[in-house]
């Protein structure tokens, strides 16, 4: 008999994550015709792993603000690089009405309802309700996968799925100035400094700005490079997708090289890196790649988040908070995105999906992380309490509800959801043979 000495931590974790990225990998096509999502299970199997006896370690964010901040800002990159590159809808104002409209005014009466709620209702202090507002008005680019549109040229994006897709690529960038507004109020403006004018100018303006012109010139740039240099030397000859995720890097850093605001930059490269060769078999290798990299990263953050809410995530939260998180989700949502949608051209069930799927997740944690880590807040606990459970609520409701939704749309515009060889959308598996 051999003797048998305790497992090597490390051999435990490694096949740990084999098995976790097995799933990822296998359950999205389990999962296509169930009420769940994969996110919902990535969070139970993180609470309950980190329920196990003698776990010591307690992914609480407040314990590990940079890691919070990099780690949610990874992920938010590569799934903005990802969703530009799906969309197949020429950049045209007119037929990007839908965003406009989502953008300018679903994001911004959100940013003010939740703040009002949050001052008056909740009892916070001016400076972190405005904080929460520009938290949780956003939607997500992450989690928010499986309404948005399917790979490239997949012959899926409906005016639902564009839109939220659209709406979570543009509405994280322009969320940053009122988060820097947040952090302006508890920072400057407390010590007594002027700060209006700097903030219009250099975090709304300037920032906003550039992100979108240095996005443009990365993704231009890439776009010549991979489609049309010589032959020999392009780099869709490579058929590499990380290519993708160099154009990601890229145009983040460089953006914030010059402090603009690296999330707009980010979709925008991807969008212009699209339209170089918009019908190139390389663009699938690309979102491939990217979609691959990014469901990895967010497994990791989700099991985290399972975690937290093991470890205490939410013991500051106020029974109002909790039911505030409700509202938020099933009536200030809704509610914000169908005013917006007055007039709209679209189906009524449309503009319901539209609305209803506000989905929020990894980008609002980002946004928390990024302004705490920059100033103090006496209520920091509890506003992660508060964006904890209001991105539970969505992950659990968005998630039970998001297939047959959308496979009810389907149906509607005349689509089979259980054709023959079609990958399901976004997140939920690895893209259609084309």
């Amino acid at each position: 008999m051999f003797p048998f000495a305790a497992p090597d931590p490390y051999i435990l974790w490694l096949t740990g994550a084999g098995v976790l990225v097995a799933l990822v990998a296998w359950l999205p096509l389990a999962l296509r015709k169930l009420p769940l999502s994969l996110p919902i299970i990535c969070i139970a199997i993180g609470a309950a792993l980190f329920s196990v006896p003698g776990i010591w370690w307690k992914p609480l964010p407040a314990l590990y603000p940079n890691l919070t901040e990099r780690m949610t800002e990874f992920v938010v990159i590569i799934a903005l690089m990802g969703g530009g590159l799906k969309l197949d809808r020429i950049f045209e104002w007119r037929h990007w009405s839908v965003t406009w409209r989502l953008l300018a005014i679903t994001m911004p009466l959100g940013i003010v309802i939740i703040t009002l709620l949050g001052g008056w209702w909740l009892g916070l202090g001016w400076v972190a309700a405005l904080l929460l507002g520009a938290c949780l008005a956003p939607t997500d680019p992450v989690l928010a996968a499986d309404v948005q549109v399917g790979p490239p040229k997949s012959n899926d994006e409906d005016e639902v799925r564009f839109g939220l897709t659209s709406e979570a690529g543009l509405n994280d960038g322009l969320a940053f100035p009122f988060v820097h507004l947040a952090i302006v109020l508890g920072t400057v403006a407390v010590a007594g400094g002027s700060w209006a004018k700097d903030w219009v100018l250099e975090n709304v303006l300037w920032e906003i700005g550039v992100g979108i012109a240095a996005g443009w010139l990365v993704g231009k740039a890439f776009g010549w490079l991979t489609f049309h240099v010589p032959v020999e030397t392009r780099l869709a000859a490579t058929g590499d997708g990380l290519i993708a995720v160099a154009a990601t890097f890229v145009s983040y850093g460089v953006t914030e090289i010059v402090h603009a605001y690296g999330f707009l930059s980010v979709f925008v490269t991807a969008l212009a890196l699209r339209r170089s060769h918009r019908d190139h078999e390389f663009n699938h290798q690309m979102h491939a790649l990217t979609e691959q990299v990014e469901r990895i990263a967010m497994m990791v953050v989700l099991l985290l988040f399972g975690g937290a809410l093991a470890d205490g995530l939410l013991a500051a939260l106020h029974w109002v908070d909790v039911l505030a998180a409700a509202i938020l989700i099933l009536v200030v949502r809704p509610l914000t995105g169908l005013v917006a949608l007055i007039g709209f051209p679209a189906d009524r069930s449309e503009k319901l999906t539209i609305a209803f799927f506000g989905i929020r997740g990894v980008g609002s944690f980002y946004y928390l992380a990024f302004a705490l880590n920059r100033m103090e807040l006496a209520e920091a606990d509890r506003l992660w309490g508060i964006v904890g459970i209001t991105v539970l609520f969505s992950i659990l409701l968005h998630g039970l509800t998001v297939t047959p939704a959308m496979r009810l749309l389907d149906r509607q515009h005349g689509r089979d959801p259980d054709r023959a060889g079609v990958a399901p959308p976004g997140l939920q598996g690895p893209a259609a043979e084309h």
